[in-house]
C-alpha cells in the first residue's frame, strides 16, 4: 500500500479553483527525519492508536468499543425497520459518518463519499475548470478564504470572508459543502450567480463569475530597478508539489542578476503541499533555524529545522494580506520570526490545523484534523493568523464590492451601489466630492466626466454598461503596482528610501 500523506489543506477538501471539486492543497506532516515529510502507515496507525488509548484512560469510560458499535447498529436498524418512510440505507450510513464528522465542531474534519473522493484524486492536475477560489465552512456558511490572483473569482469582485448564501437564486441552508461546490463548479465559459453576505456592507451582494479554466502556474518573478537598486520580486500563487524546484530556479536567477533586495509575494496564497513550504524555507531561512513546527493531540512537537548553509546578504521583505492561508502563513511567519525580515500588509487568514485523508474500502474517505501546526517560534495562529511587521492598507477602492446594475443609479439615489461607485470613481482619478452613499449633483458630474473619457453616452446616470466599465478600469488599477500600497512599501524598506 501507498504511504498515506498527511493533507494541510488551505481551508478544505473542495476547493472553487479546481472546479471538478477536491481540494488544491495537499500537505505533509513531517516526522523525525527533516528529509522527509511522509509518514508511514503504520506510524499514522501507531499515533492514531496511541491518542485513542490515552482518551481510554482519560475518560474512565466502562463502555467497550463492541457496546458502541451495538448502539449504533440498534439505532440503524430502528430507522431502517421502523421509519415512516422508505430509507436509504447507504445515505443513512453515510449520514451518520457525517454527523460523527459535525460534533466535533471542525470545519476541516469532513467525510467525502467515494465520488468526491474520486473528483479529489482527478482535481490534483495542472489546470481546472472553475472560478478560481478556495472555500471553508465557517459557522455554517460557504466562506471564501482567498480567490486565486487573476481568476475569475478575483476579477468579479469576491474576496477574503465573503459568505456565500444563494448560488444562482437558490438558498443553500443546509447544504454541506461539497453539495454547494458541485453548484458552483461547471464548465468553461459558463456563469454561475452567487448572492454573498459580506462583512460591513448591509445588503447582500450578487456577483456573476463565468467559469474559466485556472492553470496552477504557481510561480513568477522578475526585477524592477529603483533608485540605482535591483529588486527581486518572487510571486507565490500556491504551494504545489513542484512549487520549491520553481521557486529555487527563479531565485537562482535573480541572484545571478546580483539583485540587492527581495520581494517574495504570498497575498492571496491559500496554501498548498507542506513539503513544498519546507523546502522553499530550507532555501532563504537562515540553517539551524525552525521552519514549523508539528503539533500532536499529547502537546509534543517535531520541528523542521533549516538546512541552508550560508545565509543570505540580502534583505527579505514579504507581502501577506487576508487571502493569505497555511503554508503561506508558516513560510511569512518564519521569514519574520527566524528570519528576523520586515513583512508587510495585513493578518493573514488564520489557518493553523493538519489534516490527514483516510481511504475506506468503498473509495470513499474520512478527512481528520490530527495535528496543529505552530510558527517558527512556536505560535499558534489558528483562527488569527500572521501580524505584519510594518501593517499596509491598500486604497478603498480596492475594497470596493461589485456593482450589480438593474436600475441605473442616478440623482439624488442613496445606497451602497451608489457608494461603491463613488469610491471607484475616486480609487480611478474623478472627484465624486463623496462617498457617503449619496448621488448628489458632484457625483453626477464625474460619473459624466467619466462617461466622456471613455467614449460612452453621457447621461450622469450609471447604468449597466457604465458601471462595467467603470468596475473593468479598477480591476486594471488594482493590478498596477504604482497603485499597490503594500508593494510600494516593500520597494521602499528595500531601497532605504
Amino acid at each position: 500500500m501507498k504511504n498515506m500523506r498527511i493533507l494541510f489543506p488551505l481551508v478544505i477538501v473542495l476547493s472553487l479553483l479546481l472546479g471538478a471539486g477536491g481540494m488544491y492543497a495537499v500537505m505533509a506532516a513531517v516526522d523525525g527525519d527533516n528529509s522527509s515529510v511522509v509518514l508511514e502507515e503504520s506510524q499514522v496507525k501507531e499515533m492514531i492508536e496511541s491518542n485513542e488509548n490515552e482518551v481510554e484512560e482519560v475518560s474512565g469510560s466502562i463502555e467497550t468499543d463492541e457496546d458502541r458499535m451495538e448502539k449504533i447498529e440498534q439505532a440503524f436498524q430502528v430507522i431502517s425497520d421502523r421509519y415512516v418512510n422508505e430509507v436509504d440505507e447507504s445515505e443513512l450510513l453515510e449520514g451518520a459518518i457525517s454527523g460523527m464528522l459535525e460534533t466535533l465542531d471542525d470545519p476541516y474534519s469532513v467525510y467525502m463519499d467515494a465520488s468526491t473522493a474520486e473528483e479529489f484524486m482527478e482535481s490534483l492536475d495542472s489546470s481546472f475548470e472553475g472560478i478560481g477560489a478556495e472555500v471553508s465552512m465557517t459557522n455554517g456558511k460557504v466562506t471564501i478564504v482567498a480567490p486565486f490572483r487573476d481568476s475569475p473569482a478575483e476579477e468579479a469582485g469576491l474576496r477574503p470572508n465573503d459568505q456565500i448564501i444563494e448560488i444562482d437564486g437558490e438558498d443553500i441552508e443546509g447544504l454541506s459543502l461539497n453539495e454547494a461546490v458541485l453548484q458552483i463548479r461547471g464548465e468553461k465559459g459558463t456563469t454561475v450567480t452567487l448572492t454573498i453576505e459580506r462583512p460591513g456592507v448591509n445588503d447582500p451582494i450578487e456577483i456573476d463569475v463565468v467559469r474559466d479554466e485556472i492553470p496552477l502556474i504557481t510561480v513568477y518573478s522578475d526585477i524592477v530597478e529603483e533608485d540605482g537598486k535591483s529588486i527581486g520580486v518572487i510571486e507565490l500563487r500556491s504551494f504545489s508539489e513542484n512549487t520549491a524546484e520553481l521557486f529555487e530556479e527563479e531565485l537562482m536567477k535573480l541572484e545571478s542578476e546580483g539583485i540587492d533586495g527581495l520581494v517574495i509575494d504570498v497575498r492571496g496564497n491559500p496554501g498548498g503541499f507542506l513539503q513544498s513550504v519546507e523546502d522553499i524555507g530550507n532555501l532563504i531561512i537562515p540553517g539551524g533555524e525552525p521552519i514549523v513546527q508539528i503539533e500532536g493531540r499529547d502537546g509534543e512537537r517535531t520541528r523542521h529545522i533549516s538546512n541552508l548553509e550560508d545565509e543570505k546578504e540580502y534583505p527579505i521583505i514579504t507581502l501577506i494580506d487576508e487571502g493569505s492561508a497555511s503554508a503561506s502563513e508558516i513560510l511569512a511567519a518564519a521569514l519574520k520570526e527566524a528570519g528576523g525580515h520586515d513583512v508587510v500588509g495585513k493578518s493573514t487568514f488564520g489557518k493553523g490545523t493538519v489534516q490527514q485523508t483516510i481511504p475506506m474500502e468503498d473509495g470513499s474517505q474520512i478527512k481528520l484534523t490530527l495535528f496543529r501546526w505552530l510558527t517558527s517560534a512556536g505560535n499558534d495562529i489558528n483562527k488569527e493568523g500572521v501580524e505584519p511587521t510594518i501593517e499596509v492598507d491598500q486604497p478603498d477602492y480596492f475594497y470596493a464590492s461589485p456593482l450589480n446594475i438593474e436600475d441605473p443609479l442616478s440623482f439624488d439615489m442613496s445606497s451602497d451601489h451608489v457608494k461603491n461607485a463613488q469610491i471607484m470613481l475616486k480609487g480611478i482619478g474623478e472627484d465624486p466630492g463623496r462617498t457617503d452613499g449619496y448621488f448628489d449633483r458632484q457625483t453626477e458630474e464625474a460619473v459624466t466626466a467619466f462617461q466622456e473619457r471613455e467614449d460612452l453616452e453621457v447621461t450622469g446616470e450609471i447604468n449597466e454598461e457604465t458601471a462595467d466599465l467603470l468596475q473593468q478600469r479598477v480591476i486594471e488599477s488594482v493590478q498596477d503596482r504604482d497603485s499597490d500600497n503594500q508593494f510600494k512599501k516593500a520597494i521602499e524598506l528595500l531601497t532605504g528610501e
